[in-house]
Parts: structure tokens; sequence; C-alpha cells
């Protein structure tokens, strides 16, 4: 952020108030003051007074401090006014106005991490990002990767700030709150990385969430991407594997759109398919006449392979008893779960009854 865009704002602002009137950041530095024999001194107790309060507004030193609008919960510039008065909670309350306007107009002009935030959102035409990129020396073909961390209960404002501390390289990787619940990440990635490699980076992620905020989260993870125009639609794939997980792969926290499966595909199925498509699979008995043990036979069979003596072994009953559960299976619903084709169907049909539950449609 330049401090000449600030500083000319404050400047602007001396002729309408004898106080002066500036701007710290967050290291404490004065870098724009209407009063320029100020500008360079350093306020470090401004700093902690700031970021300690739950006040909007905050009297420290005899001036008032304002935080201006940024990515973090901690902030990245302060305006400032001379005093304590309520006149100077007006007067630091309108500059912080006129800095936000300033600060914003800059970020779009040469914020990287602004840029970025209106590809993903999709708030920015296919053709303007070719020339934003080239005014922002913004590399374009480098592969990068989206993930999407979702706060799992309460929400935390300091999660971004955890997520930041992994990601120093401000200049290629950028993290960036989304919603109340999301912070997405854009990393860039070697020409060698691949899904294992993102799957440890997420398990880091959620890790140190928890081990500092002791912070649930899932993280969704799109398909590495070869060009920044492509990002907008790997950040959609984080979104639809943390959804798409939800109802399939519930005890999972860490999702890769890769690794969905057929899954990806029922979810975007209509429900109205989904539910004619279980009246043809179960002519003879719906699906909810089988009770919580036949189910729960059905998918340790499918567990260990459709091997019927693995699956005896497993649920600790003679192969002779698993075969009578199969075949007063196959009595119930004509479905030979021994057959890889019958298998198969009923495999898919139980994702769908599950699809079809998280859609709140019980029958």
């Amino acid at each position: 952020m330049s401090s000449r865009i600030f500083q000319s704002v404050v400047l602007q602002m001396k002729d309408s108030t004898d106080r002066a009137i500036g701007v710290i950041d967050a290291e404490g530095t004065v870098v724009a003051s209407n009063e320029l024999t100020c500008i360079g001194e350093k306020w470090a107790g401004a700093v902690a007074a700031i970021n300690s309060s739950d006040s909007e507004i905050v009297a420290y030193g005899g001036n008032t401090f304002k935080s201006l609008a940024g990515w973090s919960s901690h902030f990245d510039y302060a305006a400032f006014t001379r005093g304590e008065d309520e006149q100077a909670r007006m007067i630091c309350s309108m500059a912080v106005v006129a800095l936000n306007g300033a600060k914003t107009y800059y970020e779009e002009k040469h914020d990287k991490a602004t840029f970025v935030k209106s590809i993903i959102s999709d708030n920015i035409l296919l053709g303007d990002i070719y020339v934003r990129a080239k005014e922002l020396h913004f590399v374009s073909e480098v592969p990068r990767a989206v993930l999407l961390v979702r706060q799992v209960d309460t929400p935390d404002m300091s999660a971004i700030d955890v997520i930041q501390s992994l990601f120093p390289d401000k200049q290629n990787d950028f993290v960036l709150s989304t919603s109340e619940t999301d912070i997405t990440i854009i990393k860039q990635l070697s020409d060698t990385a691949d899904s294992k490699e993102l799957g440890k980076l997420a398990q880091q992620i959620a890790e140190a969430l928890e081990n500092e905020l002791n912070l649930k989260a899932v993280i969704g993870i799109g398909t590495v991407v070869g060009h920044i125009r492509e990002l907008a639609r790997a950040y959609k794939e984080a979104g639809v594997a943390i959804e798409v997980g939800k109802v399939f792969d519930t005890e999972k926290s860490i999702i890769n759109y890769e690794n969905l499966g057929i899954g990806r595909l029922i979810y975007q199925l209509p429900t109205t398919l989904c539910e004619m498509f279980l009246q043809e699979v179960f002519k003879k008995n719906p699906i909810d006449s089988l009770d919580q043990e036949t189910l729960f036979t059905i998918n340790k069979f499918f567990e260990n392979n459709l091997n019927v003596s693995e699956t005896a072994r497993k649920l600790f009953v003679h192969r002779n008893t698993l075969v009578y559960r199969l075949e007063k299976i196959k009595k119930l619903t004509g479905l030979d779960l021994r057959e890889f084709d019958d298998a198969i169907t009923f495999k898919v049909a139980l994702m769908v009854k599950k699809y079809l539950v998280s859609r709140g449609i019980e029958s």
C-alpha cells in the first residue's frame, strides 16, 4: 500500500480542521500525517491498544485511533486524530471513510489479493483478467491449487491469521476471507506437485487450527489449474468437494474434488430422477424395508470387496450365516450382492438414498 495515497488524503483535510490527522501501519509507524514532523515515528503501544480493544474507536496516548478495513482480524492500517474528546472521535471516523475509499481504489488498481478474489468470485470479465494480470506483473500460467477451509461450529476471526502464518509468500500465495465461515487459499505449486502434496498441506492447516485455536474445519481441494482464468472453476470445485463430502464422506475432514468419484455425479442429479431410480431398483420392497443389521452387513460386505470369507471374519459370524443373510437380501430386493453387477447397482442405490436423505427427502 502506498503511503502517498494516504498522505494525499490527509493533506486535503488540513484546511478543514486544526487537528493532526494521520495513518499508522501494523508496526505502529506513522506513514502519513498532515503534521509532517511526526511522519516516521513509531507508536508500538498504539498497535497493542488497538488489537486488544473490543471497540472500533480507541483512545491512547493523547490520540484517537480507528482501524481501516483489512483482510485479517488485526489491522493493517489505522487512522488517528490528535485528542481523545468527542470531536476527535468524530473527525477520526470521518477520516476513516475517506481513507478507506482511497485504500479500496488503490487495492483495486495495485493489489494482487484483490485481483485474485475478483477472479474466484467471478467479479471480473475474462478479457480484463489478462489486462489486470499484465498491469500487476502477475504470472498467469503457473500451476495453482485452491483450498477452501470451512470452519465447523462457531467461526473464529483469528483463523485467517493462523492460516496466513503458514503462507509467508504473499506475492505468490493468497489467503482470503470469502465468508463468515470460509477462508480460501490460492497456493502456487511446483510443476511436480500432486494431490498427495495438497493433502499434506491441508492436513497442516487443519492441525494448526486445532492446535492453536481448538477449531475444527473441513477442507475442500479443487483440481490443480495451469492458468489464472481457471481459478474460479477450482474454487467452485473445492466448494463442491465439501458439500459432497458432507453427504458421502462424513467422517473425512479433507476432501479432494478429484477423489469424489460417483458421489459427484449423484450430487448433480435431480432428486426426482433419484427417486425414480430407487423405485426401479427396488421393485419388490423399498430400501427402507431393510433393517439396520442388514444394512450393516451389506456395508461390511462392500468394505471387504465382496469377499464372503473375509466379511464373515470381520463380522465374527460363520461363513454359512453370512451366506444365509445374503440369500435373505436377495429375496427381499431381487439383487444378489455376490454378483458384481447387482453389487454395483445396490452400492449406487445406497448412495442415492443417502443423497435424498441429505436433501430432506426420506422416502
